[in-house]
């Protein structure tokens, strides 16, 4: 088709908002699926995303539509996801467009997310098309969404479409809008696409989805990634929609797959130009910015037996989701695993999931720690990820902590339980904004490692659900940090070793002692479960001996019978504490690492 009648598009816009239900309208008022095979959530072809309703993988599709005035057009669409750990899939889908229709729920208003990924679009260029979805419902408040609109992201309030993608109202108008509103493709003038994603398929091998900038590929032709300099063939390339649907060719403008003769996921780079073998492009598209993970956890598997599984498995699961890295690591305690990088909290439980329930595997994954930089006594830096490689304390100079700035929108009327909230997690609030009458927008400055665990839902909670976040990192800042060890028997246990602000760490070590003592098999002697900072013990627990009756078998006589029995056991436990060894079971461990 000819490039002038191709529109190229994605939705962004705050988590539930409605981009997937709006998608779905759009497949169904194009016809690219027939009414018998269509389903809500379409697009979200993940069991992990139908069930929590959220999207986790950006989605192409190609749909064909009619205008009634203007003609026949190709649109090439992109449903985005909308937490802030997967702004990096984001970024992906808008290199590949000239357009976006930003979604804003008008009953909820402008979100943080919302900003961010308008900010996003706009950084690369892109043409926003602002749409009110949910104007059906009775909350629904149009006049003060688009005076957040001008106020905030300064776009004309009345440009925003009004629509509900749940009754199909004003879809219409949407595609209208995407016709109209959103530029063509240019033609680079050489063979040249962009590849955006990819997936491993066991038969076929790595399945690359590019947009192409220029020229056109065919199968049968040699292509020629520019970045890795690797060469392969195309063995088939075609459409989605949103099945894929084998083409002649894939011309300029275009979105698409593309089935060549790869099959190891390392030889790919996502973000990577692809040209024609015979005429190479003289410069590359400009690729993405390397992804650095905020979050760091180790990954093992339940039984040792299953590690080249896990290792085979992380390295196809990297192919489709680039966010994630992953180093071998070993631990005294739990074996040989892997230490991963991850975007976020919410990125490292779905990956968790999706090794799981993709590749049948059982596992055990440490609790959530974050890069910390240590300046040492002798005027060396080191980075360091993971607790166990702390040095000691005597060697450790200053230490380091990474920042976070965030964004965070909330209701006027919770402003003093959200500062306090702040406050206890060591952030500062740098400015504040007044959205409307009701809203706020605070700017804060927060240690990454604060907002790991229980941050966002104490949000959630304080703010009856209408607060939100979104943050991007930030500098380094000095901290009082500690190491904060766990010995059982007075052994270390280095997988539930963590870092901890010296404030928190009593509280933190109590807590460990309590839930380890719970868990923790009971033994013929006693054992002791003590939270340490280097040589202090700083909370302990006691795990109660298991008792043999050895008096059951005294019918009467006298009491020293008793006694003496009850000596000999004594000196025996004696005996048995001084060279006992504690076994802790792997369900102890992935129970508390869970929590």
């Amino acid at each position: 088709m000819d490039g002038e009648r191709i529109r190229n598009f994605c939705i962004i816009a705050h988590i539930d908002h409605g981009k997937t239900t709006l998608s779905d309208r759009l497949l169904e008022a194009t016809g690219a699926v027939a009414a018998r095979n269509m389903q809500d959530q379409l697009l979200d072809s993940m069991d992990l995303e139908r069930e929590r309703g959220i999207t986790i993988k950006s989605h192409p599709v190609s749909l064909r539509y009619r205008h009634p005035e203007l003609g026949e057009f190709l649109l090439n669409l992109m449903d985005t996801p909308g937490h802030v750990d997967f702004s990096y899939e984001v970024s992906r889908s808008l290199a590949a467009c000239e357009g976006a229709l930003l979604l804003i729920d008008a009953a909820q208003g402008i979100e943080a997310q919302t900003v961010a990924n308008a900010h996003l679009a706009l950084a690369q260029g892109l043409r926003i098309v602002p749409v009110l979805n949910k104007v059906d419902l009775p909350g629904a408040d149009i006049p003060r969404v688009r005076h957040q609109l001008e106020e905030i992201l300064a776009i004309p309030g009345d440009e925003a479409i009004l629509a509900s993608a749940k009754t199909g109202l004003g879809i219409g108008s949407v595609l209208d809008a995407v016709v109209r509103r959103i530029p063509p493709p240019r033609d680079s003038g050489e063979v040249k696409a962009l590849l955006f994603d990819s997936v491993f398929d066991s038969y076929r091998g790595v399945i690359c989805h590019v947009r192409s900038f220029g020229g056109s590929l065919r199968p049968g032709q040699e292509i020629l990634f520019l970045h890795t300099g690797r060469r392969a063939q195309i063995k088939e390339l075609g459409h989605f929609t949103p099945a894929m649907v084998p083409a002649a060719e894939l011309s300029s403008g275009q979105v698409g797959y593309l089935v060549t003769s790869i099959k190891s996921a390392a030889e790919i780079k996502i973000g990577d130009t692809v040209t024609a073998a015979a005429s190479p492009a003289r410069e590359a598209l400009q690729g993405y910015r390397e992804v650095r993970p905020l979050v760091f956890s180790g990954i093992y598997p339940l039984d040792s037996a299953d590690f080249e599984k896990l290792k085979a498995s992380i390295g196809k699961l990297q192919l489709n989701d680039s966010a994630l890295t992953f180093t071998p690591e070993s631990s005294a305690a739990l074996g040989f695993g892997f230490r991963c990088g991850f975007l976020g909290l919410l990125h490292r439980e779905i990956v968790q999931e999706r090794i799981r329930r993709e590749y049948n595997l059982d596992l055990i994954v440490t609790y959530p720690s974050v890069v910390y930089r240590i300046l040492h006594t002798d005027g060396t830096v080191r980075e360091v990820d993971n607790p166990q490689f702390f040095p000691d304390p005597s060697r450790i100079a200053a230490m380091e902590e990474p920042t976070i700035l965030a964004t965070i929108h909330l209701p006027a009327d919770v402003l003093g339980d959200a500062l306090a909230l702040l406050n206890e997690k060591r952030g500062i609030c740098t400015r504040t904004e007044t959205v409307d009458a009701q809203r706020l927008m605070l700017t804060c400055r927060l240690p990454l490692n604060e907002i790991l665990v229980d941050f966002n839902d104490r949000l959630k909670s304080l703010s009856r659900g209408y607060g939100s976040m979104d943050y991007e990192p930030a500098d380094y800042q000095r901290a009082d940090l500690v190491k904060l060890d766990i010995l059982v028997n007075g052994e270390p246990v280095d997988a539930f070793s963590t870092v901890v602000h010296r404030t928190k760490a009593l509280a933190l070590g109590r807590r460990l002692c309590e839930k380890l003592k719970d868990l923790l098999p009971r033994q013929l002697f006693k054992v002791a479960v003590q939270a340490a900072i280097g040589g202090d013990i700083i909370a302990r627990e006691t795990v109660g001996a298991l008792r043999k009756d050895v008096t059951a078998k005294c019918y009467g006589g006298d009491v020293t019978r008793k006694r003496k029995l009850l000596e000999k056991q004594k000196e025996g436990k004696k005996r048995m504490k001084s060279i006992g060894k504690v076994p802790i079971p792997q369900d102890a461990f992935a129970k508390l690492l869970q929590q």
